[in-house]
């Protein structure tokens, strides 16, 4: 390949342009098998962007491996794994650089299988534009809906629409035109702004980078034309200033700076600025860059700032212009795509990241899920894998954002399952709920410790979990007798004494047990600020909902007691003849039968009921809070 492609133009002149050109980062999508490895593959070859060496390789590569006879495969050129290879499909997202003479590119080729549906969302939330790839002769597809669903959340203004596979219905217009139709009523859902629709075979070419004589009819751009010509989003550099703090420098005791890279807006030596979420304001004091101090920072850039004063500024914060401030709230309705195998249950606890900061998240309710075939809202109690919904998220500290019509930069999140550490969903911020200055705690003279020391204890919450037939609230029971005789003061919440009142609208799916434990979590902290010990006898399933419960108290007042009991002991107790009706299928969702129970892993107490009876249990807790007190 050369670079001298208009002899009268020097190599400097050429490198010259191709530094001033702008930039177009795009992806691949659409369903299984539509073609979208082969059309990056094809365009960089007929646009004579591959390097001899790869050229060699493809051949080698297309007899090996190629699933297109004695023609070169050029989805081989993007399918780079092994068992990408193998299977004949594109598993990771694979990125290619390539330019032309008139814009440079950075293409993202994201896979079509559902199961991977999570890197296409990755490959979607840096691209400006995105290459929808449909089948001719099968159209529209439920993962090419889901796909441009992704693209609507994540932001991507441009589609182009690439009818593949054309020259296998012999480049009928009317099975175009059907599906561009079907397809542009589906962008007006979405709210996708931009719809370009081409024609094309990436096998052979047709209509890839010059117009094809196979369909005359066509009267539009070649597909490389459309992708030199399309509109940039506004640059960066114009949108109000938003710098989150990555990393706060302090290389010796005379300095202290606030690195990360800019999202949006400039930045000037004398700005003033406020930094999110405290409000605290400041003056930019100096502008740092590996190269020497700066006079101005635009959008992209690694900087790194000095305040004129010394603010409480660390990583996750964001720098604002005073007189253009973004929102900050602890409650977002965001729309939400699942991408975990385990399913989303309202309630259950998260980390959500947002540009550099990190924190602990719920969502507290589904408010309706999407069909992505129909588009239509659907009433659901919980989320599986692939799905999306419109959701309300609670943080557990407020978050600067802006909504993504504004700046995606600092809408787009992610949610990240707290013990597997694995992404668990993709959204966008929609709009906050309500501002997180509205509320505040209400201030009161007697506290905590005050209300303890009127009662000579130290409050504490032990929790008691363990099948059912364990012998919790037995156990529990007997704890309270002695605590009361004592004269300390003690409560227990049993789990089927609130099924009777405060969780009485709870039934026993997944989703029902972890906002019944949510809720008893809360009332017990509420007790333990009132001083008492209260005894939680609940059998809790899930590990999750119980670490939870512990991270709404201060160290050391928590305790998991784990009552141990074989099931096949619990069953031979069966003193609610509960077991009984779950084995002959009357009772679903019936914790050790049919739904999971995940034992404690280092508990604080340990009560293995085939060792002692309840009383001797019992007693070993009262000890356990002595040596405690």
């Amino acid at each position: 390949m050369t670079l001298l492609t208009q002899p009268d133009l020097t190599l400097a002149d050429l490198l010259a342009r191709h530094e001033r050109a702008d930039l177009l980062r795009f992806i691949t999508c659409g369903s299984v098998d539509d073609g979208k490895s082969t059309l990056i593959g094809r365009l960089l070859h007929d646009s004579k962007r591959l390097l001899d060496d790869q050229l060699v390789a493809l051949q080698r590569d297309s007899r090996r491996h190629g699933t297109a006879g004695d023609k070169l495969d050029f989805a081989l050129l993007l399918d780079g794994l092994a068992a990408e290879r193998e299977q004949g499909i594109t598993i990771d997202v694979a990125y290619r650089y390539f330019s032309t003479d008139r814009r440079k590119f950075i293409v993202a080729d994201c896979p079509g299988h559902a199961q991977y549906t999570r890197n296409m969302a990755t490959g979607a939330s840096t691209a400006d534009a995105a290459i929808v790839l449909v089948d001719a002769r099968k159209g529209l597809l439920t993962q090419t809906r889901r796909h441009s669903w992704i693209l609507s959340l994540m932001g991507v203004r441009h589609v182009v629409l690439a009818v593949n596979k054309m020259d296998l219905v012999d480049f009928d217009p009317r099975v175009f035109d059907e599906i561009v139709t079907g397809y542009r009523a589906l962008a007006e859902e979405l709210g996708l702004p931009s719809v370009h629709a081409v024609p094309i075979s990436a096998r052979d070419g047709d209509n890839l980078t010059s117009r094809s004589p196979a369909t005359p009819w066509y009267e539009g751009p070649s597909l490389l034309a459309l992708l030199e010509t399309l509109p940039l989003p506004n640059t960066a550099s114009d949108e109000p200033l938003r710098f989150p703090v990555q990393w706060v420098s302090r290389p010796h005791q005379d300095f202290r700076g606030l690195a990360g890279t800019l999202v949006s807006g400039q930045v000037h030596p004398g700005d003033e600025i406020i930094v999110l979420p405290s409000g605290k304001r400041a003056m930019v004091d100096r502008i740092v860059t590996a190269d020497g101090d700066r006079g101005v920072a635009i959008a992209g850039e690694a900087i790194t700032l000095t305040l004129d004063r010394d603010l409480d500024a660390s990583r996750g914060d964001v720098i604002v212009a005073a007189q253009q401030p973004c929102e900050v709230s602890d409650q977002f309705s965001a729309h939400l795509l699942w991408m975990d195998d385990a399913p989303l249950l309202p309630g259950r606890r998260y980390w959500l990241k947002l540009g550099s900061r990190t924190v602990d998240a719920t969502v507290t309710e589904i408010r309706n899920r999407i069909d992505v075939d129909t588009q239509a809202s659907v009433a659901a109690r919980e989320l599986q894998l692939n799905e999306v919904a419109v959701c309300h998220l609670s943080t557990q500290a407020p978050l600067p954002f802006t909504p993504k019509e504004q700046q995606r930069g600092l809408a787009n999140f992610i949610l990240i399952d707290r013990e597997t550490h694995t992404t668990a969903a993709a959204g966008t911020i929609d709009f906050a709920l309500r501002r997180a200055g509205n509320i505040h705690w209400q201030p009161v003279d007697v506290n905590k410790q005050a209300r303890a020391q009127s009662l000579g204890q130290t409050p504490r919450c032990l929790w008691f979990t363990g099948l059912s037939g364990a012998g919790k609230s037995t156990i529990a029971n007997r704890v309270e007798q002695q605590l009361h005789a004592r004269g300390l003061h003690a409560y227990i919440l049993d789990g089927d004494n609130l099924r009777h009142g405060l969780n009485r609208d709870l039934g026993f799916t997944d989703a029902d047990r972890v906002e019944n434990i949510r809720r008893v979590a809360e009332v017990a902290k509420l007790m333990v600020d009132a001083g008492l010990i209260v005894l939680v006898s609940f059998i809790s399933p899930f590990r999750a909902e119980r670490e939870a419960a512990r991270a709404l108290f201060a160290p050391g007042e928590f305790a998991e007691v784990f009552v141990d009991t074989a099931l096949a002991e619990a069953e031979r107790r069966d003193v609610k003849g509960l077991y009984a009706k779950a084995r002959a299928g009357q009772l679903p969702n019936f914790t050790g039968i049919d739904s999971p129970y995940e034992a404690p892993s280092t508990p604080e107490l340990h009560l293995d009921t085939s060792l002692q009876d309840a009383q001797a249990l019992a007693d070993q807790v009262l000890d356990w809070l002595v040596r405690q007190a």
